[in-house]
């Protein structure tokens, strides 16, 4: 191998939110990450919704709330949609 072209390795601590902590060897020292697989819903078969940022409000406020009604897996029209495909039909 060549000298100083690659990087050097630590022993190193990865610690996640909910305090699980995991021994490894990385370029960085003392990571700290926010799901591991103690905590991930995958993993531990719970479902979490997680909302910190209000992204689901921000969403609803900029585009208005938008719901699909659904009848035999057909999507309804509006009753604006359903007098056009009427007006076209004729």
């Amino acid at each position: 191998m060549k000298s100083g072209i690659h990087p050097q390795y630590h022993q190193t601590v990865i610690i996640c939110t909910c305090g699980t902590a995991y021994q490894t060897r990385s370029t960085r020292e003392n990571l700290k990450i926010g799901i591991c697989a103690a905590c991930h819903p995958f993993f531990t078969g719970e479902q979490k919704f997680i909302d910190t940022a209000g992204r689901v409000e921000k969403f609803a406020r900029r585009f208005g709330s938008v719901h699909a009604t659904r009848t035999k897996s057909v999507v309804t029209a509006t009753t604006a949609q359903q007098a056009q495909l009427k007006k076209k039909k004729k």
